[in-house]
């Protein structure tokens, strides 16, 4: 071997040890998968909502207004139950959440089809208002992920976290929206 090929080679292999690498995104674990799907519920369903049957009214929240809001928040709360320290649940319930809003409003600027000046479209002024009651629901969550992480088992980490999210986000929309009855 020349000494370039000797480079492209790692030092472990060199020595005869070959170790995996310490890959945090391994997916054949069932957790991995948990964390994917939590952050990325509330985008699909966006982008099934905007595809298939797109908001025409920008001030009055839908059902899935509420529901996209409410993934978004149970999808953090999932995502956070995977975690086993303080920091590392509280971080991923809001790292989730936030990854999760910013992907919805994308899906909203995308399937929006026409822009408008002076006023959102429909399918975008959803999406922000979800995303952004969803993301309340994530950081209301956060504390509770934190609290929890070292204290109870995953799925009462994951229970209590879930309808604190929910919760927040569903009553946020009620509130974001300026047509809603709430």
């Amino acid at each position: 071997m020349t000494e370039e090929a000797d480079d492209l080679v790692p030092v472990s292999v060199r020595l005869g040890a070959v170790v995996p690498p310490e890959d945090p995104e391994d997916w054949t674990r069932p957790l991995t998968w948990v964390a994917a799907v939590g952050m990325l519920a509330a985008p699909i369903l966006a982008f099934g909502w905007f595809w298939l049957a797109a908001p025409t009214d920008a001030a009055t929240p839908t059902a899935m207004t509420y529901l996209v809001a409410a993934a978004l928040g149970a999808g953090s709360a999932a995502t956070g139950a995977t975690q086993q320290g303080v920091a590392r649940a509280w971080t991923a319930t809001l790292g989730a959440g936030l990854f999760g809003a910013l992907v919805v409003i994308v899906v909203g600027v995308v399937m929006a089809g026409e822009r408008q000046v002076g006023a959102a479209s429909p399918t975008l002024a959803h999406a922000f208002a979800a995303a952004l009651a969803g993301l309340g629901g994530a950081a209301a969550a956060s504390p509770v992920a934190a609290l929890l992480a070292r204290r109870a088992p995953r799925p009462a980490r994951y229970l209590a976290a879930l309808v604190l999210a929910v919760a927040v986000a569903v009553l946020l929309v009620g509130w974001l929206m300026p047509g809603s009855s709430g």
